[in-house]
């Protein structure tokens, strides 16, 4: 995993126990409040009050033109088509509206375009079909708002359009009868966060004229689409999925609970994070290999052994999906093994022969996890390339992607995700215009944040029920970080076939015990008695009749490091490995003196070698990480004259006992001539 900045959030103590009085919630919630700038009045009362009301739908601008045009439709027993897309919001979307008109006795013709021949949107070819088989009105869910000439083609038919869609809004709105959609400048709803499936949840209740009913029927539905789009779980969507967990764990549909039974989560308590590990991948996993429509025949489903054998071949997707996702992310780090170079480039580009188009946009976003910087993964036919991206904090991917529209068929997306296309022979331009882009911005550090620190004495089931009063999680609302610092290392302990620790620490006279997964005792970096500190995530753990609380460690590092001045060196190593121009300051600060490659050298040979982080061999080296590019040097200049190789990711012994001269190293030569230049 990258080294990431760990950031405490700010808490005014006072505040927290003055909002603890008022409003009589427990004082540690009131502090994770305030930690998250939750401290207005409306906000404090809109997150604990479950009886909130729904707002009026018709606030949407155009609801009523909906409204209106689709109860003509019903009324006139005309055949109505639902056009949803692939994703867990488009299909569960899809399925609401559906069952909605179903239940009124409507002619529906649902319709999802298939992933990969089809792609995103209406299309005009699928229009066309829509029309033969007598479909005189199309509804959209979760997309539309940029179908200007699909719109067109619709009206040419002689066919009439409803779109309600929650993406960005361009410069012309497609015409259309009815454009619902809280992202309209002139659309008046105070709410702004819905995914489509919220959208579509506001039509449905506008629809039958009961907001409450309609939430008490769909929003089961509604919860896996919102949990699915990682929309802002807030305002109008935090009470949502509130009542939507309720139904997920007690009265909700066949299909979901097949679902539910194939995901092995029937007999558990339902929670956003458990809808959104375990539900949402499934959905979205058959429109990835598949096509989604079976994910939306399973929703609609009211037999119970139907359900079953569709819930089983979602289930069949989602681990074929694991296997693809495992291959191409594999071959993506064979690229930086291959050409280690790579990793000092601002962004990181990724590409290959017909990678599976439906899962490149996951592979990407686990590769920002691996490398801390905007990642880019592009599968190419040899005619057309197809790319998805995903970004940290700060790196704005629609604005790097637009910067290269004149080379793109199509792109879209915005801060944090984004998808292209292009033909395969603007390749190589493309990838030089995301490095320019990159260079004009202040490329940030990746970011760890926690609400708060934590002193492991204060880790009871106690603790649980307040963490339980902030549910449900997600976006805009994590499940809190907490933050050990100071903790000593008492024990490490293989778990799990070896592939997961069981770390046990203490501070002064506190024990606790916590579960680092994905991480082998080989691959651990840290010994018995070292300070570290840990970034965790508490859980309810429930076994025979007894609630404990499991300790899961996210993030590890040694105590008493400075985050940023190590992140500032390994930005700097990066910009002398790309041999860009360098201060004078710059590159005395760089090189590293004999004695300095000398130690580094001596503890690299008595470890028998290094497969660990940077800033653990720096701290090995008495460092505090703000000379990790000095390090860095030290190490390639020792390559560099045969006295080790980097093997992958390792440091290994090469050739010892041949007698070397510093003044031969090119990469010295090169720093000392930096630094006169300057």
């Amino acid at each position: 995993m990258s080294r990431k900045k760990w950031v405490v959030n700010e808490i005014d103590k006072a505040l927290a126990c003055e909002i603890a009085d008022k409003y009589d919630i427990d004082p540690f919630a009131a502090l994770l409040l305030v930690s998250r700038g939750i401290t207005r009045s409306d906000e404090i009362e809109g997150f604990f009050a479950c009886e909130t009301l729904l707002s009026d739908p018709f606030t949407l601008k155009d609801m009523d033109k909906a409204v209106e045009r689709i109860s003509e439709a019903i009324e006139n027993d005309e055949k109505i088509a639902v056009y949803g897309d692939y994703d867990a919001d488009g299909v569960t979307a899809t399925a609401l509206v559906c069952e909605y008109l179903n239940m009124n006795g409507c002619r529906v013709v649902p319709y999802i375009p298939d992933r990969n021949s089809e792609g995103y949107g209406l299309n005009c070819e699928a229009i066309r079909s829509l029309c033969e088989a007598g479909v005189s009105l199309i509804i959209t869910v979760d997309n539309g708002i940029s179908a200007l000439e699909e719109a067109e083609y619709i009206k040419e038919l002689g066919m009439d359009l409803v779109i309600t869609d929650h993406h960005k809004v361009g410069n012309a709105i497609p015409e259309a009868v009815a454009v619902v959609n809280p992202h309209r400048a002139d659309c008046p709803s105070r709410f702004k966060h819905f995914a489509g499936v919220g959208v579509a949840f506001k039509l449905v209740s506008a629809l039958c004229g009961d907001s409450e009913q309609a939430l008490s029927m769909f929003a089961d539905l509604v919860t896996i689409g919102t949990i699915g789009d990682i929309v802002s779980l807030t305002g109008e969507n935090r009470l949502i999925v509130k009542k939507g967990l309720e139904l997920l764990n007690s009265d909700t549909g066949v299909g979901i609970e097949q679902l539910k039974r194939a995901a092995g989560v029937s007999e558990k308590t339902m929670t956003s994070s458990s809808v959104a590990f375990s539900l949402v991948p499934r959905i979205n996993a058959i429109g990835r290999t598949g096509h989604a429509s079976r994910a939306l025949e399973l929703l609609l489903s009211e037999d119970y052994d139907s359900a079953g054998e569709i819930a089983a071949e979602i289930d069949r997707s989602n681990i074929r999906r694991q296997e693809i996702e495992k291959e191409i992310t594999l071959e993506a780090q064979r690229q930086i093994e291959e050409n280690p170079d790579m990793l000092n480039n601002r962004v990181l580009i990724f590409s290959g022969e017909n990678w599976h188009g439906g899962v490149i946009g996951i592979v990407a976003a686990r590769l920002v996890q691996k490398y801390g910087k905007p990642c880019l993964v592009i599968t190419d036919d040899g005619k057309q390339a197809k790319g998805s991206a995903r970004s940290i904090d700060g790196f704005s991917l629609y604005e790097c992607v637009s910067s290269a529209a004149d080379l793109l068929t199509h792109y879209g997306g915005h801060v944090l995700a984004a998808g292209f296309g292009m033909k395969s022979e603007n390749l190589p331009a493309f990838k030089r215009a995301v490095e320019d882009y990159a260079k004009t911005v202040e490329m940030p550090f990746p970011r760890l944040e926690i609400d708060c620190r934590l002193r492991p004495d204060f880790i009871t089931s106690d603790i649980l029920e307040v963490i339980d009063s902030l549910e449900p999680f997600g976006a805009g609302n994590p499940q809190p970080m907490f933050g050990l610092f100071g903790m000593t290392l008492t024990g490490i302990q293989p778990i799990g076939g070896g592939k997961h620790l069981r770390l046990s620490f203490k501070k002064g006279t506190a024990n606790a015990t916590g579960l680092l997964f994905g991480v082998t005792q080989r691959d651990f970096a840290y010994n018995t008695g070292d300070r570290v500190d840990l970034a965790v995530r508490l859980e309810r753990n429930e076994y025979m009749g007894q609630v404990k609380v499991s300790i899961y460690i996210k993030e590890i590092r040694m105590s008493g490091t400075d985050d940023e001045l190590y992140l500032k060196s390994i930005r700097l190593y990066e910009k002398i490995m790309r041999k860009e121009r360098l201060t004078s300051a710059q590159a005395r600060f760089a090189l590293p003196d004999r004695q300095q490659i000398a130690n580094v050298f001596r503890f690299i040979r008595d470890c028998g070698g290094w497969t660990h982080d940077t800033d653990i061999l720096c701290y090995r080296l008495g460092g505090d990480g703000s000379d990790a590019v000095r390090v860095l040097i030290a190490v390639d200049v020792l390559c560099e004259l045969g006295i080790f190789r980097k093997e992958g990711e390792s440091i290994l012994p090469h050739n010892m006992e041949n007698k070397v001269n510093l003044e031969d190293s090119a990469l010295m030569k090169y720093l000392k001539n930096a630094g006169k230049e300057s």
